[in-house]
Parts: C-alpha cells; sequence; structure tokens
C-alpha cells in the first residue's frame, strides 16, 4: 500500500464518533519522502476546514520555527495521531486514540523517517508507548526500534503560554544540532601511530 492509498482508504472513514462531527479527515501533508516527520495531536477548526494539519495559528508557529533552523515546509511530513477534530478541540478520548492510532504508524512505516517529532503529551505517549509528562521529556531523544524519537512542547501549548515559547525555540535548536549530528559522516577509527623508528635496509 502506497501513502495515497492509505490516505483514500480514510476519506470516509466511520471507525469512531468523531466522523460524525467533521468537515473532512485530516490525513497528513508534506514530503512522502522526508527524513523527518513532525507528529502532532489532532487537527483544530481552520484544519478541518482545509484539510491540511497546522495551518491555524500553530501553524504558523511551527512554519517561523522550521525556519530558524533551516527547514521548509517542503522538506517534512505532517502529521496527526487523530485524523478527525475532535468538538470544539477537546483531548482525544482514549478509545479515539486507540482507534486511530494503527493509521498513524502506517504513515510512519511508509514515510521511513529517520527521525520523528512528536509535538504535546498525545503524540509523545502514543510514540513511546507509555505514560509522560512532555515537561519531563522535551528536547531529550529516544532511541526507538524504526526511528529516533525528539519530542517537543505543542506550538499551540506555546501560543497560550508565553513562558513555553523560549523552551520551544531551544528545544529547536538542540533539534538542529541533533539533524547536524545524525548527518554527519561517522569517524574513521583513529589510528595508531607507532613512535619507534623505522628501520631502513640499506642496499
Amino acid at each position: 500500500m502506497s501513502l495515497a492509498d492509505l490516505c483514500e482508504s480514510l476519506r470516509n472513514c466511520r471507525e469512531c464518533r468523531l466522523a460524525s462531527g467533521r468537515t473532512q479527515v485530516v490525513f497528513g501533508n508534506g514530503n512522502p519522502n522526508a527524513s523527518i516527520m513532525f507528529v502532532g495531536e489532532a487537527p483544530g477548526f481552520h484544519e478541518d476546514k482545509q484539510g491540511v494539519p497546522f495551518v491555524g495559528a500553530a501553524g504558523k508557529l511551527l512554519t517561523e520555527l522550521l525556519e530558524s533552523v533551516g527547514l521548509s515546509r517542503s522538506q517534512i511530513y505532517i502529521a496527526n495521531v487523530i485524523k478527525c477534530r475532535p468538538p470544539q478541540n477537546r483531548d482525544p478520548e482514549p478509545d479515539e486514540v486507540e482507534t486511530c492510532k494503527p493509521f498513524l504508524f502506517q504513515q510512519i512505516e511508509l514515510i521511513k523517517p529517520h527521525l520523528v517529532c512528536s509535538m504535546g503529551n498525545f503524540a509523545t505517549q502514543t510514540l513511546l508507548g507509555r505514560k509522560v509528562g512532555i515537561t519531563k521529556v522535551h528536547g531529550q531523544p529516544f532511541q526507538l526500534k524504526e526511528f529516533r524519537l525528539f519530542p517537543l512542547f505543542h506550538p499551540a501549548a506555546a501560543l497560550h503560554n508565553d513562558r513555553l515559547r523560549p523552551l520551544l525555540q531551544e528545544d529547536f535548536q538542540k533539534l538542529k544540532r541533533l539533524l547536524d549530528e545524525m548527518a554527519a559522516p561517522p569517524r574513521e577509527p583513529e589510528t595508531q601511530v607507532s613512535t619507534q623508528p623505522v628501520q631502513m635496509d640499506l642496499f
């Protein structure tokens, strides 16, 4: 199955209660061959209308943060754990996460990113597979089986809490250093240099 096939298969998804209130399924957007993927929580009002993740105020901030470390939206892939907007942007219910989670993992399997940046609690907990608080793990890489995970505060949280914005900006600088490190060629092992004089045969 291709990414386009998976997207088409979810176009009329009715697997959970969120289907009744959505405008459309917000599958994901970006470079299908991206080496870095960003995962958020769920679509909001503007995403539900346009069918593209991160197009509202949080999306504008995310674009600015990407540009601050030399990345563009065209280089990455963005998706959410939940593909349909929860009513009034409420938190996703556990059964909604469980229903939608396999589709996210299928996206990751098809895109094969080297690095996945989880934004916020729901994305981080879903990808780590355990309950963790984003305040404890943000800015720290985790090596998982198929990719490296880098948790970040959700841009929407930084918009609502000014104290989080500098932390998010700092974590993006850590992200840049991590990407530089991952892109660097492996260092050659140091060769032992003999300090003994070289014996030469004279003819």
